[in-house]
């Protein structure tokens, strides 16, 4: 019984904690999803600046250039973030499964032991009777 409860703690344990990582990549994305968009404008308000809007153009700034190659970079990132969060979530889903299924199991040796008991208790009243017949 006790190894149940124990092994039901460490479950909940590893939901917790496969939980916190799913929101940790979720708040991750958002970040950088911010971060491009303020980039993104930060170009905009560089190109019109200069009145050049044609990255490839010698005059293009180099603040507009290096602020692109950052907003890119940003998106893979969270891009690669994205395919490490639909894996996070498999592991969430799992490791709920695997927690259930042992509390499930404990549930049912806690009715075998309740039903264990009452058959023990229902052969002591019949043995009782018996004897006083």
């Amino acid at each position: 019984m006790k190894s149940h409860e124990a092994l039901i703690r460490l479950k909940t344990f590893q939901v917790e904690d496969k939980r916190r990582k799913v929101v940790q990549i979720e708040t991750m994305i958002a970040e950088f999803e911010r971060m491009a968009n303020d980039l993104d404008r930060e170009i905009r308000i560089e190109q019109d600046r200069s009145g050049i809007h044609d990255p490839s153009h010698y005059a293009y700034p180099t603040y507009a250039k290096a602020a692109l190659a950052r907003r890119e970079n940003l998106r893979h990132s969270a891009d690669e973030l994205r395919t490490q969060l639909a894996d996070a979530k498999v592991a969430l889903q799992e490791a709920c499964d695997e927690r259930r299924k042992i509390e499930l199991l404990g549930e049912r040796e806690r009715n075998a032991e309740a039903r264990g008991q009452s058959d023990a208790d229902s052969l002591a009243i019949l043995r009782s009777r018996a004897a006083l017949a």
